[in-house]
């Protein structure tokens, strides 16, 4: 399952931790986003920072191809 993770607040004034994790989420500024498959080690880190960032679970779309 994958989910979509928004950074909605700054890092500025946070712990060093904390924005080391922001940066390995893949977050580098404010309302950027990211879609990650939703590991133990995703969550976990998202708990650490989860008062600075939103998450959205993402519907997967099955895509199909039309031969023609």
């Amino acid at each position: 399952m994958n989910i979509k993770i928004t950074q909605v607040k700054s890092g500025i004034d946070r712990s060093e931790r904390q924005k080391r994790t922001l940066v390995a989420l893949g977050l580098r500024k404010l309302n950027a986003s990211k879609e990650v498959e939703a590991t133990p080690q995703i969550i976990g880190m998202i708990k650490k920072v989860s008062h600075l960032v939103k998450v959205v679970p993402v519907e997967e779309v099955a895509t199909t191809v039309s031969g023609k």
